[in-house]
């Protein structure tokens, strides 16, 4: 009994003395690193499928440290619109049936959109500053698709089909993006949407603010369709999912007035009106069925941070991920042209 009670004191003391090393060498353990070691476990709001050790390239900010740039970005020319067509677009009710989706809580004005001016305005982003010039973002991150398996992780959603426009834009047209990585539909480990745009903004502006070299906001979403519908088109001989831009009006319509949704701005609106149509018009002229009309909703979702913002449906949950990732190649194509073609035309 007493060899045992001598042997348990000893394993006691033993600990403690590990425990006290431990204790003196945690500030210079939590200056090289160590503060995962003394943290390792999943906080609130953290997706258990991330929560192992992160790697800089699986988890958070997705950078630009694996590509080499162009120092000039090779411009994509811009597909020239048909002349008629721009004349009929300057007919409000032509507009506004073969271009847009209204919803009801809204209000398209024939003041919104002047169609030379929106169609001529320089979106063109400055390619000389250093750094990411697109932030990819997906305030609705845990989407899925007909075929993902969300528990392998955010790869098989949404944020798999950003991770590849990321490459695209990099690889074929030398333009830098970051990738936010952010789970604000996500609360306590559970799916939650409500309320994640608010949860969204800040963090979205402190990416900016940390990088001013960021010119344009896309914030990647799919669509909620009908389980028989399906979203898909063919280009270049692959089925691609067909897209959607959206727009965020910030007025309500009621009862055939025009009235601001209250508590919601957006300085730029008629620059995100300007750049969707833009991309759209790009998108009708090169693939034909690609696109979706432009839906115009009530509110402003995350597009009242830069002028160059927009929110981009991606087929629905109807769709297979190979269509959802054989979209991103025609989407980065017109992305580019919107962004890069003026500078063809400073630089001839």
């Amino acid at each position: 009994m007493q060899k045992k009670e001598n042997q348990k004191q000893k394993i006691l003391l033993h600990n403690l003395f590990g425990l006290g090393l431990f204790v003196l060498a945690l500030p210079t353990l939590w200056r090289f690193g160590g503060a995962k070691l003394a943290l390792d476990e999943i906080l609130p709001g953290q997706v258990t499928a991330v929560a192992k050790e992160p790697d800089s390239q699986s988890v958070g900010l997705f950078g630009i440290e694996d590509v080499q740039f162009e120092e000039t970005p090779e411009p994509v020319p811009a597909a020239e619109v048909n002349p008629q067509e721009i004349t009929q677009m300057q007919d409000f009710s032509y507009l506004k049936q073969n271009y847009y989706i209204v919803d009801s809580r809204t209000m398209l004005l024939p003041e919104d959109i002047d169609i030379p001016e929106a169609l001529e305005q320089d979106f063109s982003i400055d390619t000389s500053v250093e750094g990411p010039k697109i932030l990819i973002f997906h305030t609705h991150i845990s989407e899925g698709f007909a075929d993902s398996d969300m528990s392998l992780g955010k790869e098989e959603g949404i944020w798999g089909a950003g991770e590849y426009l990321k490459q695209l834009l990099e690889e074929n047209y030398g333009i830098e993006v970051l990738h936010d990585a952010g789970a604000y539909d996500v609360v306590n480990g559970k799916g939650q949407i409500t309320g994640a745009y608010e949860r969204m903004e800040p963090p979205i502006r402190e990416i900016l603010e940390k990088n001013p070299s960021i010119q344009v906001c896309i914030d990647m979403h799919r669509d909620g369709v009908a389980e028989g519908t399906r979203l898909v088109t063919n280009i270049n001989g692959k089925d691609c999912a067909q897209i959607m831009f959206f727009n965020g009006l910030c007025r309500l319509n009621q009862n055939g007035q025009a009235v601001p949704t209250p508590g919601l701005d957006n300085p730029y609106v008629k620059d995100n009106l300007a750049f969707s149509l833009q991309m759209q018009t790009q998108a009708r002229t090169r693939y034909p069925g690609f696109t979706r009309k432009i839906y115009l909703n009530a509110y402003r979702f995350s597009l009242h941070m830069m002028p160059r913002s927009t929110l981009i449906e991606v087929g629905a949950q109807t769709n297979t991920k190979e269509e959802i990732h054989n979209a991103m190649e025609p989407l980065a194509e017109i992305l580019a042209s919107v962004i890069l073609e003026q500078e063809e035309t400073q630089n001839s």
